[in-house]
């Protein structure tokens, strides 16, 4: 993936890292990508059909199983939008993934090992 600065912010780059390696977990299919990029009591939010789906970094990272999907090579991921104030950042970031295209909104704090994801909450919308 290249790099376009969105910002003219110096953490710019620490910011992406875990979100980089949120976009290589879903690429490798590997949670361990995943448990680098989020703090270990994350939840990730959605809502499906009027119902809350809310998930422990645990049960999301069960998901993976080191097998990228066939279709992998047509699926495109990309950073929308930062935005960075001391110690907290958010971010925008879409996946389009074959049936459906996410939305996904990060909540990011910056610990003592580095940027990480705190919170997401996400959409998913069919695509057509």
């Amino acid at each position: 993936m290249s790099f376009h600065p969105l910002t003219n912010h110096p953490e710019e780059a620490a910011v992406r890292e875990p979100l980089e390696l949120y976009l290589r977990g879903h690429a490798e299919d590997d949670a361990a990508h995943m448990r680098a990029a989020f703090l270990p009591g994350a939840r990730l939010e959605s809502m499906r059909d009027g119902v809350l789906i809310s998930w422990e970094l645990d049960f999301y990272c069960q998901r993976f199983k080191n097998q990228p999907a066939a279709d992998e090579a047509q699926r495109r991921r990309r950073i929308d939008s930062l935005d960075i104030v001391g110690t907290a950042a958010m971010a925008k970031i879409t996946l389009e993934h074959g049936f459906a295209t996410f939305t996904d909104y990060f909540v990011l704090l910056k610990t003592e090992q580095g940027w990480k994801i705190a919170n997401k909450a996400f959409h998913a919308q069919p695509r057509a």
